[in-house]
């Protein structure tokens, strides 16, 4: 099944921050660092390259500037087997990310928009991923997709179902001070899930956009996340129209929960299931594209057929082989060696969170009490 990684691409910067903290960066203070890696950044690229090196071959579309953050883009692209064709260029200035990745830490972005605030449903050649599987990631950071009430974004979709595509969506956390943070972004998941067949946000993405006093309290340390929280999230969104939800979860693992549509669209296996695939054990160098890369996974998985539990694991172990590098990508193996990795019996690790009724899989995945019938 050809696979399509569409939407935010960028170039990030990333410091090799080795020792020390956040608390480090104090006005007039100076941090050492260990050296610099540039890699692309944004789902086209994280997901995309991600898919690459697994096995398969993504056609990435997105849009970039003129200028030589464009051009080392389209070398990385070329250094990884992958066409840059269907990358659109503007005037001006490609997208960057500084990314602030300091050891025990969750990361921080400078982001600049840049060319991707001009990304348009024109860019998009969908007689190329007609009847595949159809990827957008992180509207937020794109202004033509948010403006209007996310009718363009609700375009987008409905020419993928036209073409007959598997559909997947891919959020981020926009900065609440700029235009995207005040978006009403549920209003813009009401008109756009009903033509999306996979949501896959972050919970800090998600309760950002629908539940807001939640976020503030998750981001204070203060939210109780539970299997309880996750369910509830998960019914309110397929509700809204969604077949599958995946709610990527850190280092608690994946959530997945789907209703009776997914059934008619992946096959019986996927229709009403509550699973959590928690993560597996590694040396983490960084977390950067970790949620990306945990996405290709799942893509695979789908893309190969297979059961929600396998693809739920595979989403995991390949988010985790990407934390084992300080890029988003590098870290990442074939197909076949994360799934011989697996077969070796690779150890998962303690899930934290309370799962009361939830029940260990031979595969390690958690089944929820109302497995097989979450919505019926």
């Amino acid at each position: 099944m050809r696979i399509a990684v569409v939407g935010h691409l960028c170039l990030d910067i990333i410091p090799d921050w080795q020792v020390g903290g956040f608390d480090s960066l104090k006005p007039g203070s100076m941090v050492e660092l260990s050296g610099v890696a540039f890699s692309t950044g944004g789902a086209v690229a994280n997901t995309g390259l991600c898919l690459k090196r697994l096995g398969f071959d993504p056609v990435l579309v997105g849009r970039i500037g003129s200028d030589h953050f464009a051009n080392i883009i389209r070398s990385i692209f070329e250094q990884h087997g992958v066409s840059p064709r269907f990358l659109h260029s503007s005037p001006g200035t490609t997208s960057y990310t500084i990314v602030l990745n300091p050891p025990g830490a969750d990361r921080a972005f400078l982001h600049y928009p840049g060319s991707n605030h001009e990304f348009s449903l024109e860019d998009i050649n969908f007689e190329a991923v007609a009847s595949g599987l159809f990827h957008f990631g992180y509207p937020p950071l794109m202004r033509q997709m948010y403006a209007a009430e996310g009718r363009n974004l609700q375009a987008v979709f409905q020419k993928a179902k036209e073409a007959g595509c598997i559909t997947s969506l891919d959020m981020a956390v926009p900065d609440p001070n700029a235009e995207a943070g005040r978006a009403d972004w549920e209003a813009i998941l009401a008109r756009t899930l009903p033509f999306v067949d996979l949501f896959l946000p972050s919970l800090d993405e998600l309760l950002y956009m629908v539940a807001r006093e939640d976020f503030q309290a998750l981001q204070n340390g203060t939210l109780r996340v539970s299997t309880d929280l996750l369910d509830e999230l998960g019914r309110r969104l397929i509700a809204m129209g969604a077949g599958v939800v995946g709610i990527k979860l850190g280092s608690q693992g994946f959530y997945l929960c789907s209703g009776s549509r997914a059934g008619e669209l992946l096959g019986a296996p996927w229709a009403d299931r509550q699973l959590l695939s928690p993560i597996f054990r590694v040396q983490a160098r960084g977390t950067t594209g970790a949620g990306d890369t945990t996405i290709a996974g799942l893509l695979a998985g789908i893309a190969l057929d297979r059961a929600p539990e396998e693809a739920a694991t595979l989403a995991t172990a390949v988010g985790a082989c990407s934390v084992e590098a300080a890029s988003a990508v590098e870290g990442v193996p074939s197909l076949a060696e994360v799934e011989a990795r697996l077969s070796r019996g690779w150890p998962r690790g303690t899930l934290s969170m309370e799962a009361p009724g939830w029940a260990h899989t031979e595969l390690g995945v958690l089944k929820g009490p109302a497995d097989g019938s979450f919505t019926g």
